[in-house]
């Protein structure tokens, strides 16, 4: 039985690697064929002030364009840009 569990753990900890591995490659030599390696996302971020009764204050700040990278997991120091669009918001604690 602790045999089973080690070669599972092992096969599934490889095929993550090579499921990394084959995103990197894909994002570095644009495969398939010639797609855009990096996108774009409009991001709204706000300032979350607090206030001494304990209550939160929000301002709005300015609209920006952040760098995504097609693909499952994040390379080049962006986040994919799926990740991305589900987080629109940034807030900026005070």
């Amino acid at each position: 039985m602790k045999r089973i569990i080690t070669w599972t753990l092992a096969v599934i900890g490889v095929g993550l690697i090579v499921l990394y591995v084959g995103d990197y490659l894909s994002v570095r030599y644009r495969i398939p064929g010639n797609r855009d390696q990096f996108g774009t996302v409009t991001v709204q971020s706000y300032y979350a002030i607090p206030k001494k009764d304990g209550k939160t204050e929000f301002i709005m700040g300015d609209v920006e364009n952040e760098k995504c990278v097609h693909s499952l997991f994040p390379h080049y120091d962006c986040f994919p840009c799926w990740y991305a669009n589900r987080k629109k918001d940034k807030r900026i604690d005070m």
